[in-house]
């Protein structure tokens, strides 16, 4: 074969898969839709897919806490109310209404909870915090916490948040944050009320108790003429923008 037909054949061959390389590049990427499922992709890494909850014992489930809850916690994380450092940068320039979506959709999610064998912890630690929960300390007048969790701890609209699914080590890390400034919430910060009012000891109780507690799907109670113990501002100010 003469070596002009050679070269002219052999650049037709190569130039096929250049030609096909420049096309699959010209192409436009696929387009992802445009829903608040996809847009909060990015949280599934650390709370899990429709924020059922992960392995890790410090990034609990979000899926089905209310609404009013979860905006005040993600403009606290936005305003370094609480402070992590990934959440704070991640929500750093969202506006008001798109925390409100984001807190929507997570509220009315509802996947099967995510259930995780834990360390048993010892039974006269679970029975003292069971009594804390549920009666309070009355001598020194610290409320029970079905008193604002509701009786099932399930939560209560629009802006407290149920306690179920919990592991001790997360509980006790959040009272620990109210009790020293590191966590605050909305005034008049009840929780901190709280937390500062529990001793060590009665933190460690009340975290081993509630996270012996069986996962469940409840729902929070809707609101209602509920008389709160302390007033809350997270329980008043859970639809506004910023505080």
């Amino acid at each position: 074969m003469p070596l002009g037909r050679v070269l002219v054949c052999l650049f037709a061959w190569t130039g096929l898969p250049l030609a096909a390389a420049a096309q699959e590049r010209s192409a436009p990427p696929p387009r992802v839709p445009d829903t608040m499922e996809a847009r909060v992709a990015a949280c599934t890494g650390c709370h899990g897919v429709a924020g059922r909850g992960v392995e890790n014992v410090y990034f609990p489930r979000l899926a089905g806490k209310p609404a009013g809850y979860l905006y005040n916690q993600l403009a606290a994380f936005r305003d370094d109310r609480r402070k992590y450092v990934p959440m704070n940068y991640l929500l750093a320039y969202l506006p008001d209404d798109y925390l409100r979506q984001m807190a929507d959709w997570f509220a009315a999610q509802n996947p099967p909870p995510l259930t995780i064998a834990a360390p048993a912890p010892a039974a006269s630690l679970v029975v003292e915090g069971h009594r804390i929960a549920n009666s309070g300390v009355p001598a020194r007048r610290i409320p029970a916490c079905i008193a604002c969790h509701g009786n099932d701890l399930a939560g209560r609209e629009p802006g407290i948040p149920g306690l179920l699914g919990l592991r001790a080590d997360y509980v006790s890390a959040q009272l620990g944050a109210w009790r020293y400034g590191v966590r605050t919430a909305l005034a008049p910060d009840c929780m901190q009320v709280v937390s500062s009012s529990l001793s060590e000891p009665e933190v460690a109780a009340v975290s081993a108790y509630l996270a012996s507690l069986p996962v469940s799907q409840a729902r929070p109670a809707k609101a209602g003429p509920v008389k709160l113990p302390l007033a809350c501002g997270s329980q008043v100010h859970s639809t506004g923008g910023r505080q």
